[in-house]
């Protein structure tokens, strides 16, 4: 046994759970085999750090009018008309401790705020296909964004507020919008909220307006303007309160030349930048799922993020990046693969390239509405990807380290220090749906293997270019495979358990099996693989 004790019983336990379901995986009949390959990870520095509540949903503006390729999947999953008083909705939010929510979309530059000195009748959008986006103007009564502040509290969610960038300006016919930003009922909501002492993590000002823009577009310039009025009202009205608010701009599209242009000349009135992505293509591509699982079409949007990291080293601010919307697949995502199990091959290969160009927060679309919502739109039960999120939000720490795997090209590999312990988790990826791999994790820099002895004495022993390590220290595993094989599927499980809540509306465990150490990681088809091994320590991890 070495020099590590443990009780027989325990032994026992963590071995006979960890060989029933390794034994399941090796055996789901698909009849391809196993192939070995390598996770190479350095240790040495972390290439990106991310905020520690890095995981980020948002909550839409849209009305159940909402309809794309004569589907209408939103119902009443606006946060106008969503149950705030829904039992399941709560312990989701709150299951993150804290999860952040972005409020905002396409309809946020038509709204008006409908606080007390506000003249304009408070009236609700209304379907008219001859306005943008539509949809007439539509309002936010206070006694919602009441309720709205009631249930965050109590969620304890990090709310980040989009505001109407559009007032005040004109709009031409060939796409362009003129003219300083009329910022008077946005400062009027500002100073209802600080009022009422509502905590709002952040403003952000105006959504996909940047670029090229959707139905239409501001220059950097005014952009610029734009922002410093923002950070001017922040200050005003935050005077004497900290922290303040984040300021936040410009969500939307990346457009590099518009994107260099802002942040050049908002060093000192921005602290994030906000883009968004839909890199999948539109929600009736039948195509999405052979995108989702080709790899050269993963890496595909690698060079935004890169880009956009480049150019912020480049300038003299300090702002930072953020992904502040991303569905995937655009229009509303598609039924059964944007809320289905196949989709977290896409989004936890998100997640981690976007955390590996050191964007510090990433926003999913929706939590709740439309075909993409990390919970389900009537039910409110959770989608495979708001466990992914979940599991994501609990074991991967802020410090990513560079990772790399030699072996079958349709495994992606990724690692970070653990997240509120000791070691690294490693996530994996397999998109084939033959075959499993056997990992074995390798490190190109010395690192300490931790143990005890009998008397509870430690050593350390220094290794470098070492791999499958034999130890008496158990790894945590938590793979995710989908219900029945089946990758459209609804139900993720866990180990092999289906993940579902209980009776009473409460999130499942998410409970690891246990593994030797001196055992690969057994990547099963079509699965994804969480490893947290505790008993090493990088110098990034320190």
């Amino acid at each position: 046994m070495g020099s590590h004790f443990w009780p027989m019983g325990l032994c026992f336990w963590v071995c006979f759970s960890a060989f029933s379901f390794i034994h399941s995986v090796n055996s789901q009949g698909f009849g391809g085999g196993s192939i070995e390959g390598t996770v190479h990870v350095n240790g040495k520095d972390a290439i990106g750090k991310i905020d520690d509540d890095f995981i980020c949903a948002t909550l839409d503006w849209w009305p159940p009018e909402k309809c794309d390729y004569g589907t209408c999947s939103w119902g009443r999953a606006s946060f106008l008309n969503l149950n705030l008083g829904s039992s399941i909705l709560l312990n989701a939010v709150k299951a993150f401790s804290p999860l952040k929510l972005r409020l905002g979309g396409t309809l946020q530059d038509k709204v008006i705020y409908a606080t007390p000195d506000n003249k304009q009748r408070c009236v609700p959008f209304q379907k008219s296909t001859t306005e943008m986006f539509g949809f007439t103007p539509g309002c936010l009564p206070m006694n919602r964004w009441d309720e709205l502040n009631s249930f965050f509290q109590k969620s304890g969610a990090k709310l980040i507020f989009g505001l109407n960038a559009l007032t005040g300006r004109t709009i031409h016919s060939n796409g362009t919008a003129t003219g300083a930003w009329d910022y008077k009922n946005s400062e009027s909501f500002i100073r209802y909220s600080v009022k009422k002492n509502y905590t709002v993590h952040g403003w952000e000002l105006g959504n996909e307006l940047c670029g090229h823009g959707i139905g239409t577009t501001i220059g950097a310039s005014q952009y610029v303007s734009d922002t410093a009025s923002l950070q001017k009202i922040i200050h005003d009205i935050y005077k004497g309160i900290e922290p303040k608010p984040l300021i936040l701009s410009p969500g939307g599209f990346f457009d590099a030349k518009w994107f260099k242009d802002y942040t050049d000349k908002t060093t000192t009135s921005l602290d994030v930048v906000t883009h968004h992505i839909y890199n999948l293509g539109p929600g009736v591509d039948e195509h999405l799922i052979e995108k989702i699982l080709d790899p050269s079409y993963l890496d595909g949007i690698a060079s935004t993020f890169s880009n956009l990291r480049n150019i912020l080293k480049s300038s003299s601010t300090s702002a930072a990046a953020w992904v502040g919307e991303a569905g995937g697949a655009y229009n509303s995502g598609r039924h059964l693969v944007s809320n289905s199990f196949v989709y977290s091959f896409w989004y936890l290969d998100q997640l981690a390239m976007s955390a590996a160009y050191d964007t510090k927060t990433y926003c999913r679309q929706t939590l709740i509405g439309g075909n993409y919502g990390l919970l389900n739109t009537t039910t409110y039960e959770p989608n495979p990807d708001y466990y992914s999120a979940l599991l994501w939000h609990r074991l991967m720490g802020r410090n990513v380290l560079a990772t790399s795997f030699s072996g079958p090209k349709k495994i992606r590999a990724y690692a970070h220090c653990a997240k509120q312990s000791k070691g690294i988790t490693v996530l994996l990826i397999n998109l084939q749906n033959t075959t499993t791999v056997e990992a074995r994790v390798a490190f190109n820099t010395s690192w300490t293997l931790r143990h005890k002895h009998k008397s509870h004495r430690s050593h350390r022993a220094q290794l470098k270019f070492h791999q499958g390590l034999r130890s008496e220290t158990v790894r945590e595993e938590y793979h995710l495979t989908a219900k029945d094989g089946n990758l459209q599927s609804q139900t993720m499980l866990l180990n092999g358990n289906a993940l579902t809540l209980n009776s009473s509306g409460i999130i499942p465990n998410l409970d690891p099996v246990y593994v030797n150490s001196s055992e690969p990681i057994l990547v099963g088809p079509s699965s994804i693989v969480f490893a947290h091994i505790p008993y090493v320590v990088l110098p990034a991890c320190r």
